[in-house]
């Protein structure tokens, strides 16, 4: 009877809010044949939910499914990756090492999870106050969650968040080599054109300045890699029906994670878009669950 009770209350206080339009998904990836080839990343066509879906609607449909989780998004996704969301969001940060003073530009942060590890970081780390955050995000929900989360912190008196709507893949109202870290968490595979965005990091980081990209990998090793998938399959959208009432979403958010390229595809397309990348060109979390890249612009 309490275990009953104890669930009930989690799914209660976890219910999702149905929203207009939304923002972000977080998740875990497996070893698949899917998108191991790098003309995926230029594809007029994705394949979303085991079928074609044309890029020009690709946008949409996903700020539609994540519409359904914004007001929830980060207390759900720490279940479904079994708190490990963090962990790998606060060691993100870490191997960025940012510089004190330096300004991060995070893109697809409507949350301001990642604005509140990184400040955290750099207030402690570096007893540094100066440094700032510039969060953009296409969904004004995620905007909302994130203004909701810090609007009354320090950090937000002291001017050093501020929030704006926008593109990743154009980032339009950012200036040229205006940023010293460009940062993108999970947010890359949500993107109809994945290399434009990347185009658009370079333009903003000034040169010498961090591209730093948290992104889903695949899972390449033989016993851990089928195990993530039967969790993706079969796990994610029947606990995302139990705790937010909608596995419908759910499972077109991991299909829209297990479409993003592997890790060695992505680190070859952040090269093409003329960033440095040092060996392999990424470091994996749990097997390749998660993969950070970290790349530098070079100096003119």
């Amino acid at each position: 009877m309490f275990s009953q009770s104890l669930f009930r209350g989690l799914k209660a206080s976890l219910a999702v809010r149905p929203l207009v339009r939304g923002g972000q998904y977080t998740g875990l990836r497996w070893s698949s044949g899917v998108a191991n080839n790098p003309s995926h990343l230029s594809s007029s066509s994705s394949a979303l939910y085991g079928d074609t879906v044309p890029m020009s609607q690709k946008e949409e449909i996903m700020d539609e499914v994540y519409c359904k989780v914004a007001d929830r998004y980060d207390a759900v996704i720490d279940i479904l990756s079994v708190f490990m969301n963090t962990m790998w969001k606060r060691n993100f940060v870490k191997q960025i090492k940012p510089q004190p003073g330096a300004l991060m530009l995070d893109v697809a942060g409507g949350t301001g999870e990642i604005a509140n590890h990184y400040l955290r970081y750099q207030d402690k780390v570096n007893g540094d106050k100066k440094s700032s955050v510039k969060i953009v995000d296409y969904n004004p929900h995620m905007l909302r969650v994130g203004m909701k989360r810090l609007g009354n912190t320090e950090w937000m008196r002291d001017k050093r968040i501020s929030f704006a709507q926008g593109n990743a893949e154009d980032l339009q109202g950012v200036a040229d080599d205006s940023v010293d870290i460009y940062s993108i968490s999970a947010g890359m595979h949500n993107l109809p054109h994945p290399e434009r965005a990347l185009n658009a990091a370079y333009r903003v980081i000034k040169p010498g300045g961090t591209f730093a990209c948290l992104e889903y990998g695949h899972v390449d090793n033989p016993v851990i890699g089928p195990i993530c998938r039967w969790y993706m399959d079969n796990a994610v959208p029947v606990l995302g029906g139990w705790i937010a009432g909608d596995s419908g979403s759910y499972e077109r958010l991991a299909k829209s994670v297990r479409n993003f390229p592997h890790q060695k595809v992505f680190a070859q397309a952040i090269r093409d878009a003329g960033f440095v990348l040092p060996g392999d060109g990424y470091q994996v979390f749990q097997w390749g669950m998660m993969v950070v890249y970290i790349g530098t612009k070079p100096n003119n």
